[in-house]
């Protein structure tokens, strides 16, 4: 499976490497890549920062016969459900609302203003979890993959969320 790797004009979080957790470029380098169709989708994210996921890698892998993931938001999801609606679109859900914040809180990597935004996004996400084909829980990040991947590897008239 081919991972994809978003675009973000944030700052790098302590540990996170170029080109391996995000490609971390700036705003005229984004509005570059904006102008010239570069982007599958691409969104302004906590009303802060924008993220997007750059076309051609995607198409790459797809023409490769890989299977491609696209870690992307509510609203990358919309976007990409209009130009690729054969898609499998898979909601990664938190297991309780109380998990999602200590989670988020346990992170240490945001500011209590930050966070806010966070949850008033989720609230917003939670919501549209019919939106998508599948519904996977995240009790634990290992098992979540593995069953993305098991997922994956279903042909697609096969899936479904039971």
């Amino acid at each position: 499976m081919w991972i994809s790797v978003s675009a973000t004009t944030r700052s790098p979080r302590p540990g996170e490497v170029d080109g391996v957790h995000y490609l971390f470029v700036d705003d005229a380098e984004f509005d570059r890549m904006i102008a010239e169709d570069a982007l599958l989708e691409w969104a302004v994210v906590h009303g802060t920062h924008r993220y997007g996921t750059p076309r051609g890698p995607v198409e790459a892998a797809l023409a490769a016969g890989r299977p491609a993931m696209l870690e992307i938001d509510l609203q990358g999801a919309r976007q990409v459900r209009g130009t690729m609606p054969e898609a499998l679109f898979v909601f990664l859900k938190p297991p309780s609302w109380d998990e999602l914040v200590r989670r988020l809180v346990g992170r240490g990597t945001e500011s209590a203003e930050e966070r806010e935004r966070r949850l008033a996004t989720a609230v917003e996400e939670l919501a549209a979890e019919a939106e998508f084909d599948v519904t996977i829980v995240n009790h634990e990040v290992h098992d979540a993959a593995a069953e993305l991947v098991a997922l994956m590897s279903i042909p697609s008239d096969e899936q479904s969320d039971d």
